[in-house]
């Protein structure tokens, strides 16, 4: 794995860059989202559809305590790792746990160290040999250790217990698995408390890592508390390794890690409106002229002029795209009454047909903040963008 950065933003950490994730996968620009997956799949998408879908969709996420016993490692080396397994050699695939996480370490001894997460069968156990047994087969770009994540509200002993199991966790897989140490990122926690981010940033920057991740946000912490917190951390870690973030999903969110410095976003945004039956149609350009409506219920108009909600009979007749300037295979083929006339008939073709317009939207949001990076306006786009939301939310009518 290789990293370059390539550009700055006066006035903020904002970057871009390059990353060269190695084997047969090919360099990506960032800022970049990586895909939602489900077991390394996308949700709705299948892969030659994937291939067309945007440039930039070549690295998805997935968690590989989803793929620890079925199938097996043994298996799974046998198939010849997780590119192979799935067949997409020429993606990406970075193995970021999801899922909410306790690392524990048992009164026995520390052989018993370990982390608890849920499965469908109830709790299960996972020991760092065992996870790194997994990452060995799998053979990911690049894979995360596993964060001890808390909300924002747990006890300041209880946070920085996160802190020193999560800094643990790294040391036991560092150890047991050298030769990955160039495809390794250090998860960061820390919760609220400003001080145990600065030492978490501090333990995981001074260890043999290819890059960081930082977890524990979106965890209830406030808007307003974030900036300071992700400041502080990006303060710390060396400039020339990728950073990258769970927790941060929602086009504002976004906007705030990449000007803190944020390279890398896994994020479910595009899926969780799929799953809802709505599309993006947030503009990406300066120059977009949108039209203001007002005194119109959200449930009546099926819009918030960010998103629309094609569940809503408004759409039943309507043969307009999803969006009229969009390039994505949706917009160019099918129209609004078509995608709503399959959420009614509850067709999976319409998940389909959403996901691949919302993740190629997302996309193109992304490759938007890159280009204002590059010209050096992303401060003027994040002003704009954040102005533009909630200057156009309809407001609702209260008169009967």
């Amino acid at each position: 794995m290789k990293f370059i950065v390539k550009a700055c933003n006066n006035g903020t950490r904002a970057r871009t860059g390059t990353l060269y994730l190695g084997r047969q996968a090919t360099s990506l620009d960032t800022p970049c989202l990586l895909l939602a997956t489900r077991k390394g799949l996308p949700h709705f998408i299948t892969p030659d559809l994937l291939c067309s879908l945007h440039p930039q969709a070549r690295i998805l996420q997935f968690s590989p305590l989803h793929i620890w016993e079925c199938p097996s490692p043994s298996t799974v080396v046998a198939l010849g790792g997780v590119h192979q397994m799935l067949s997409m050699p020429e993606y990406g695939f970075i193995a970021i746990l999801r899922d909410s996480v306790s690392c524990i370490s048992d009164a026995e001894g520390s052989n018993k160290f370990g982390a608890s997460f849920e499965t469908p069968f109830g709790n299960r156990m996972v020991k760092p040999v065992q996870y790194m047994e997994s990452i060995s087969a799998l053979r990911p770009n690049l894979w995360s250790s596993l964060p001890d994540e808390v909300p924002a509200w747990v006890s300041d002993k209880r946070n920085k217990l996160s802190v020193d199991r999560t800094t643990r966790w790294l040391d036991e897989c560092l150890t047991l698995r050298p030769m990955d140490v160039e495809t390794a990122l250090g998860s960061i926690v820390g919760g609220t408390s400003l001080e145990e981010r600065i030492r978490s940033a501090q333990d995981i920057a001074s260890r043999n890592v290819s890059g960081f991740w930082l977890g524990g946000f979106g965890l209830g912490e406030s808007v307003e508390q974030r900036p300071s917190l992700l400041d502080a951390v990006m303060g710390i870690l060396p400039e020339g390794k990728p950073r990258g973030i769970s927790g941060l999903g929602l086009p504002e969110e976004v906007l705030q890690g990449v000007a803190a410095g944020v390279d890398i976003f896994d994020s479910t945004y595009p899926y969780l409106l799929t799953i809802g039956g709505y599309a993006m149609t947030f503009p990406l350009n300066m120059d977009n002229n949108v039209i203001k409506a007002s005194h119109m219920e959200l449930s009546d108009m099926g819009a918030d002029l960010s998103k629309i909600n094609l569940r809503a009979t408004m759409y039943r007749n309507d043969t307009s795209p999803l969006m009229e300037s969009c390039t994505c295979y949706t917009c160019q083929r099918h129209t609004k009454a078509y995608i709503h006339h399959l959420l009614s008939t509850h067709e999976m073709l319409a998940q389909t047909l959403l996901e691949i317009h919302n993740t190629h939207h997302y996309l193109e949001f992304f490759q938007a903040i890159r280009d204002a990076i590059n010209g050096n306006y992303f401060t003027a786009f994040h002003s704009w963008f954040v102005k533009h939301r909630r200057e156009h939310i309809i407001p609702t009518c209260t008169s009967l």
